[in-house]
């Protein structure tokens, strides 16, 4: 028999727990016992102590643990035999857990938006940065983090992002992120930006539920062409951008409109610029970031998971100084989100010109899968429209009107994981745009993800699916 010892549980055969708690001793026995039964910590057919030996233990009276014993063997939960003592009964089985739903099989075509090629990760090349930044890192980046980042980090982005995307940026007004979302939950979580806010009237579904859980009003501004249509702007408090690159309709904001913004910015109002995938442009010049015409009125934040990999969970923010503080009290005084190593091994990695060679590679794989996409669309569905093509990771295939669902489906039949554009709609935003504008049904079609072996079947299989 098992020693039964006595605390503040007490413990029946070998890690068991019973802790009787509230109402009579007896009555609280009999609960500790009936629940340890029914979850499966006591499994059908395991000896209980003699009641007299338990009793002893848990200094109670042995009528009492008789009595208890006596109900859960009327109730059905123990059995008692003369000989074999006091067992768990057979069918006192806990419920089976509910059986888990089968894993959903990954699709054969990887065309989702947002997605680079993860087999293009530059392995040798930031092994060699690790290796560089582990041997050069002082003792003090092993101790605890600052919460504005490392300042390797912080310096070899404020040089890159002055020289590749026009962004004024001193080192200390840069803070080290986890990426755009973590960028949100610090700017409006934390109370350091308030709504309501005014978004594209298309964008990801997912950061409006962000918003939304920190409180936070959004109001939809409509897109065309030219981007977003910041003359709608009224009494919000900050807007938030995709002036590169509007995601995920593709065009850039017209010069007209970036300097309408700033002219409203400087009126009080605080501009967000989500520069998600600056670096891949295509087919005219790169489009600068509005930040560098009003750094003290923009918030701009980047991060690696188109260029690199979202793997690497590393993004930044590069703030107006009256916002520095505040997002650093939000953020706490301990680095929590982003390693220091990783930080060390990126700013090497900036350093060294890795970063540069890596993003002109993929600048020119993916053009050249943009290119093959459009072109078999040229050739087998002509009558589908094509926009968004300049930059970016996806194009926007425009459908008849009432087709998109039924697409989706087809889609769906033949193994194809592809975004709808309606997903990505504003729930307030109404009716179409009009016909310079992306209302209407359409695919967002991502062409970076599949291996390259696969690239050419899953145009063939997209192209079947087309109305």
């Amino acid at each position: 028999m098992a020693k039964v010892w006595v605390n503040l549980a007490e413990r029946i055969g070998a890690d068991l727990l019973v802790e009787p708690s509230g109402g009579g001793r007896r009555a609280a026995l009999t609960r500790a016992l009936r629940e340890a039964v029914r979850s499966g910590r006591l499994a059908p057919g395991t000896r209980l102590p003699p009641y007299r030996s338990l009793a002893a233990d848990l200094g109670l009276a042995r009528n009492t643990v008789a009595d208890a014993y006596a109900e859960l063997v009327a109730e059905g939960w123990l059995t008692a035999r003369q000989g074999s003592g006091t067992r768990v009964a057979l069918r006192a089985r806990p419920p089976a857990p509910p059986r888990p739903s089968p894993p959903r099989p990954p699709p054969r075509h990887d065309l989702g938006q947002g997605k680079p090629d993860p087999a293009s990760f530059p392995r040798t090349a930031w092994l060699a940065s690790a290796r560089r930044a582990l041997t050069a890192a002082p003792s003090e980046a092993f101790g605890p983090g600052d919460p504005r980042g490392r300042p390797e980090l912080r310096r070899a982005l404020a040089e890159y992002l002055a020289r590749t995307r026009g962004v004024r940026a001193d080192p200390e007004r840069i803070v080290v992120c986890s990426g755009f979302s973590h960028a949100l939950r610090l700017l409006f979580g934390g109370r350091v930006l308030r709504g309501p806010l005014a978004v594209e009237a298309y964008g990801l579904p997912f950061h409006r539920g962000l918003l939304a859980g920190a409180g936070v009003r959004t109001r939809p501004l409509a897109v065309d062409a030219d981007g977003a249509r910041v003359d709608g702007l009224g009494g919000e408090r900050a807007v938030l951008l995709t002036p590169a690159h509007q995601f995920p309709t593709g065009g850039p904001l017209h010069p007209r409109r970036r300097a309408a913004v700033v002219d409203w910015a400087a009126g009080g109002g605080v501009i967000v610029e989500d520069d998600y995938d600056g670096e891949f442009r295509y087919d005219r010049r790169p489009v600068g970031a509005v930040q560098g015409l009003a750094p003290d009125r923009v918030v701009y934040a980047g991060s690696v998971s188109k260029s690199l990999s979202p793997a690497v969970r590393l993004g930044w923010m590069v703030l107006p100084g009256r916002l520095v503080e505040g997002v650093l009290a939000v953020k706490g005084e301990r680095e929590a989100w982003a390693s220091s190593l990783d930080q060390l091994t990126l700013a090497d990695f900036l350093e060294s010109g890795s970063y540069d060679r890596q993003v002109r590679r993929m600048r020119q794989r993916y053009r050249r899968r943009r290119d093959r996409l459009t072109a078999a669309l040229a050739e087998r569905a002509p009558h589908v429209g094509v926009s968004g093509m300049a930059a970016g990771l996806h194009v926007v295939l425009r459908l008849p009107d009432g087709t998109e669902a039924a697409t989706l489906r087809a889609a769906a039949r033949a193994g194809i994981a592809v975004d709808g554009l309606g997903a990505f709609r504003h729930p307030d935003a109404g009716g179409p745009d009009g016909p310079d504008g992306p209302g209407g049904d359409g695919l967002v079609v991502g062409y970076a993800a599949p291996p390259e072996h696969a690239y050419e079947p899953a145009i063939r299989a997209l192209l079947d699916v087309l109305p």
